[in-house]
């Protein structure tokens, strides 16, 4: 099976998904264009097609309302998509950190590119640092990413990690299902207004830090832990259920997840120990985001990185936090 991962470079310890290659610390970004695999451009070019002349003679015509979308490396192919679709350069995505890792303290910890090139990301540390209850660390991080396929807006998205799994969780504060900035291939990326929007905020990571205290503080009984797993993973609409532990062959695969998400929060999970969280709802978010992260069924890990961070596993990942967050309020 083909890999998603076309190129990843990494520096510090080996990431939660156990992929790319490592670099020194504090490279210059013209490096991690290399090593991540974002060392080339995006070029267009209108559809063209074939039509049949009188006689039997063919001519080649373009279709100016659409454009294909391809690498200048390899000139293979990327997508198609319309003539108004605004395209951001892989290395456009590195340089929105360059005055963050020159002056404000940022430090590039990974970068590269899904999908043969469709796909590409950088992720840098703020230096923002917390430590819950006990010695369970969180730190801060700010994501970007964007496709050139339609799959994903140009989005800029503050990240934390919980150090002692690498759990990643998007910061949501202020009743919003998450605070990250998501600028449509329609117009065009401007990464000065989105770092004035950002605020790159101290107050920020305070507020959100702030909830992740209140959830290590508030103690959970039994029937709240299997109500939050059942939420979570099967959603309101099927609240009635039994359980969400019950194994038919209809609910096998959620109730599989659902024992390991218990599994992980009672104890088999990174961190379960910490005085965080044992028996409060910030274990119980950490076991479902390590779920996530680190044990949900995937292809490979490719595809887990993927979805963790883009897809269904980071809209799961935004329930477990807001249902988690109920439980404080």
């Amino acid at each position: 099976m083909a890999h998603l991962i076309e190129n990843m470079a990494y520096t510090g310890a080996t990431p939660w998904h156990l992929l790319g290659h490592q670099l020194p610390a504090k490279q210059p970004l013209e490096v991690w264009a290399q090593q991540a695999g974002m060392d080339w451009t995006i070029c267009e070019t209108p559809v063209h097609y074939m039509s049949e002349r009188t006689g039997g003679l063919q001519a080649l015509k373009s279709f100016e309302e659409q454009k294909v979308l391809y690498r200048s490396d390899t000139k293979a192919a990327l997508s198609v998509v319309s003539s108004r679709y605004q395209v951001v350069q892989p290395q456009a995505v590195l340089e929105f950190y360059r005055d963050l890792t020159e002056v404000s303290g940022y430090e590039m910890e990974t970068a590269g590119v899904l999908k043969a090139g469709r796909k590409f990301w950088a992720l840098a540390r703020t230096g923002q640092h917390a430590v819950l209850k006990g010695s369970d660390a969180v730190e801060g991080y700010l994501l970007l990413a964007t496709s050139c396929d339609g799959t994903l807006a140009t989005t800029v998205t503050p990240t934390t990690v919980r150090v002692v799994c690498h759990n990643t969780l998007t910061m949501a504060i202020n009743g919003a299902s998450s605070n990250a900035i998501r600028v449509p291939h329609s117009t065009s990326f401007d990464a000065g207004a989105i770092k004035r929007q950002l605020g790159i905020a101290v107050s920020l990571w305070d507020n959100f830090m702030h909830r992740m205290k209140t959830l290590s503080e508030r103690k959970v009984k039994s029937k709240e832990v299997e109500t939050y797993i059942q939420r979570v993973l099967y959603g309101p609409g099927e609240l009635n259920q039994p359980t969400a532990f019950k194994t038919d062959s209809q609910s096998m695969p959620r109730a599989l997840a659902a024992r390991k998400v218990l599994q992980l929060y009672e104890g088999k999970g990174r961190g379960a120990e910490l005085a965080a969280a044992r028996g409060t709802a910030w274990g119980l978010l950490s076991a479902m985001t390590e779920y996530v992260d680190h044990e949900r069924r995937a292809r490979n890990r490719e595809y887990r990185l993927d979805s963790a961070w883009f897809g269904q596993g980071a809209a799961l990942k935004q329930r477990a936090l807001d249902h988690a967050l109920e439980l404080t309020s």
